[in-house]
């Protein structure tokens, strides 16, 4: 399998993270990066850089405004006297409707939707590179490519368009699949990462040209919390075109599969001719987040799966931490879908 990567997404190394009031070490470390390239390896994969696309498939879906602030920040947050090494936010809007400030911090509050998107100086790079990752995935699948994995670093699903949160700046997933849209393709995003795709949904909530599919722990007591409910189906022309499968705690393969039956049912429905799978392999039994217990057979089962579609595929990496399985988990996903063909 093709696969793609960019050694500028190593520049991204963020130090804080905050849970229950207590600040940690941040799970989204560049060491993932280590694990998961060996996991591709070992499944065959052989890695290639990607070509600059520029700023144009990344501008498709996130606002000019969401863009200068990524680019500029660090500098800007810098000249604060007395600030901390990272962009932290501290003070939110009300609603996104309300008044847009000059100041760093008020910015910061605007665009990141926690404390768990620091910003450093290497930040705008690595989220750069994972984008532009992704890109030539969507790319190589259009050109006739089977599958292709991108490992994008760090993460994006959970980025608005103008909004970065749970480690995630620009939304690799979307930019692909709107890359494929652009090429005359139908896509479909199904994400099977542990967490709800949040910002993948609101990109593209109140459009019918791209079908979003997420299966995640349900929200009700789980990040991120306020999206990811089943009820959410889509808005004006949107609506169908949404699916959330929430799952309970726990969850086993054998659940897990009878929910990705489902969401490759409503896939084939929507006339895909290209599914981008939203990777996270978070939903590990030995996932630090605790969140489902797949199995790496059952991660196997996952890439045979999406094999038995006979669809192209663009893996997108998301979620998924360090653990001891990790890495397995890739390779398992990776063989699964080969295997599967």
């Amino acid at each position: 399998m093709k696969t793609i990567f960019d050694d500028r997404q190593w520049a991204h190394d963020p130090r804080h993270f905050m849970a229950n009031g207590a600040i940690l070490p941040n799970p989204e470390q560049p060491e993932r990066i280590a694990v998961l390239k060996a996991a591709a390896e070992a499944a065959g994969c052989g890695f290639a850089a990607p070509a600059d696309a520029g700023m144009g498939p990344i501008a498709a879906l996130h606002s000019p405004d969401y863009l200068v602030f990524l680019q500029t920040i660090v500098k800007r947050w810098q000249r604060i006297e007395g600030a901390g090494a990272e962009v932290i936010p501290n003070i939110h809007p009300a609603a996104r409707s309300d008044g847009y400030p000059r100041s760093a911090v008020g910015q910061a509050g605007y665009h990141q939707a926690d404390t768990a998107c620091p910003i450093a100086d290497g930040t705008w790079q690595a989220a750069y590179w994972s984008a532009q990752t992704a890109v030539a995935g969507a790319d190589a699948v259009a050109g006739g490519e089977r599958a292709v994995y991108a490992l994008s670093r760090p993460p994006g699903h959970h980025a608005f368009g103008d909004l970065a949160g749970g480690f995630c700046f620009l939304n690799n997933a979307g930019i692909a699949a709107e890359r494929l849209r652009a090429k005359g393709l139908r896509p479909a995003i199904v994400d099977v990462d542990v967490h709800h795709g949040n910002g993948t949904q609101g990109l593209f909530y109140d459009r019918d040209d791209v079908l979003t599919v997420s299966i995640h722990a349900d929200p009700v007591r789980f990040y991120p919390f306020f999206w990811g409910h089943a009820q959410e189906r889509g808005a004006g022309r949107g609506m169908g075109y949404n699916l959330n499968l929430p799952l309970p705690r726990g969850t086993d393969d054998a659940a897990y599969l009878a929910a990705l039956e489902t969401a490759l049912q409503r896939v084939a429905a929507f006339g895909t001719d290209v599914v981008v799978v939203a990777l996270g392999l978070d939903a590990s039994v030995d996932d630090p987040f605790q969140g489902f217990a797949v199995t790496q057979d059952g991660f196997a089962r996952i890439g045979a799966a999406f094999a038995a579609t006979g669809l192209p595929c663009v893996f997108v990496q998301e979620g998924g931490y360090l653990s001891d399985s990790l890495g397995a988990n890739l390779t398992r996903v990776l063989t699964g879908f080969e295997e599967g063909k």
